[in-house]
Parts: C-alpha cells; structure tokens; sequence
C-alpha cells in the first residue's frame, strides 16, 4: 500500500521560509509525476507545483519566484521550498504521487503565514 507522509508545515511570519518535505513508501512501480496542493481556509483545493520524472517542473502563477519543488528518488521524496511567503498562502499542503496510473494523497500539513 502506497503511503505518503508529509513534514515541515508550521507557524511563520511573512516574509520568511518553509520547506515541506514527502516521503513516499509502498510503491514497487516507478513514480511518475509528484506534487503539491493546497487548500486554504474557506477556498478549494489548488495545485501549488508539479514535478515529472524528467524534472520538468510547473508552478501556479502565485508562487512562482518563490516556492521551488524538487524530489529525491533514491528516498522517493518530494520537496517544496516556499520563500517569501505570504498570508494568503496559509493552507493545509497535500503531496501526492502518480504511480503506475494512480494517484495517492498524503494526509497533510498545516502552514499558517501570520502578517
């Protein structure tokens, strides 16, 4: 069963930085695609970043410049280096992975951005 864990969510002024870090166990099949989401107090889920097995890499629009994705897989981690971070990005953030034509979550972590 293919599970993944999430870390490094917290409390943090603007301003300053946050990196979460996944890590995936279970899969026996090569991870395709990895990512984050986010879903914020009162909003719908949203797609923060994305990483393919080449490295290509997509941001939304609002975070691009200050977050960075980038994975590990030897540790079959995913990783999300969030700079200048802001109130507005206050949310709980998902990773989740594509392996083998499927999609798995993790449970989440909580940023709160105080102004």
């Amino acid at each position: 069963q293919v599970q993944l864990v999430e870390s490094g969510g917290g409390l943090v002024q603007a301003g300053g930085s946050l990196r979460l870090s996944c890590v995936v166990s279970g899969s026996q099949f090569s991870i395709n695609r990895m990512g984050w989401d986010r879903q914020g107090p009162g909003k719908q889920r949203e797609s923060v970043a994305t990483i393919r097995s080449d490295d290509s890499t997509n941001y939304r629009e609002a975070v691009k410049g200050r977050f960075t994705i980038s994975r590990d897989n030897a540790k079959k981690t995913v990783y999300l280096q969030m700079n200048s971070l802001k109130p507005e990005d206050t949310a709980v953030y998902y990773c989740w992975v594509l392996t083998a034509g499927v999609q798995y979550w993790g449970q989440g972590t909580q940023v709160t951005v105080s102004s």
